[in-house]
């Protein structure tokens, strides 16, 4: 079938370097519903349901506290071992939740994208925001073991640094995004990569301070964790 058989051709009127943006402004509403679909799924036939936000980051800083904490013996630069542990589960969640489930877009939504058009960045920034959701959930159950022991005694409060809460969140998530449509753009055709990234991304936050403090690096080396 040649090109003057379609009735309506679809293509793009920017160069490569350009994005649409109004287009995407315009699918506010598809953006939403693909963040709802995505909240709903996720525990839709679970018996806890949204609990599992505040369950998974509990269990997990517990088993950072004992191996850790306990067991390895590693320090926290006086931060108790909760709070130091959970406020880097929380932010790496949300990091490796964006670049995992992003780098699959195309292969989980092939059925959608080949009925229907629509900006394609519309289904992994969705993914983005979903994830924002849990995170904010998650950060509000950090406050409350922060706060707790801030009144307790312990020699925790806020710093300067605070104010780049905003950028961090938005570093993250925009770092999740971008490589995880990079990455999307090989599973489609190599599909282990699916596992490896999965893999890679749990193991890689063993490399981060997420289980050690900035301190426990040489000065020779911290610049790379910087």
């Amino acid at each position: 079938m040649n090109e003057s058989s379609w009735s309506l051709i679809i293509n793009s009127k920017y160069k490569w370097w350009r994005f649409d943006f109004t287009s995407l402004f315009k699918s506010k509403d598809l953006i939403w519903m693909f963040v709802w679909r995505d909240f709903v799924s996720l525990y839709k036939q679970t018996i806890l349901g949204p609990i599992w936000f505040i369950i998974q980051p509990i269990i997990s800083t517990i088993v950072f506290t004992v191996i850790f904490g306990k067991i390895a013996k590693l320090p926290t630069d006086g931060v108790p071992n909760v709070i130091f542990y959970l406020s880097g589960i929380i932010g790496w969640n949300y990091f490796a939740d964006c670049l995992t489930k992003t780098s699959t877009t195309f292969t989980a939504n092939a059925n959608i994208f080949g009925k229907v058009y629509f900006p394609r960045l519309v289904i992994p920034l969705s993914i983005v925001l979903s994830n924002m959701i849990k995170f904010f959930v998650q950060f509000i159950l950090f406050l409350g073991f922060f706060f707790y022991f801030f009144l307790v005694g312990n020699e925790i409060h806020p710093n300067i640094y605070i104010l780049s809460f905003p950028f961090l969140i938005l570093l993250m998530g925009g770092l999740g995004l971008g490589f995880g449509i990079i990455i999307s753009s090989f599973t489609t055709k190599y599909r282990d990569l699916i596992q490896l990234i999965g893999f890679g991304v749990q193991l890689l936050m063993y490399f981060t301070p997420v289980v050690y403090p900035i301190s426990f690096i040489s000065e020779k080396y911290k610049w790379i964790i910087w």
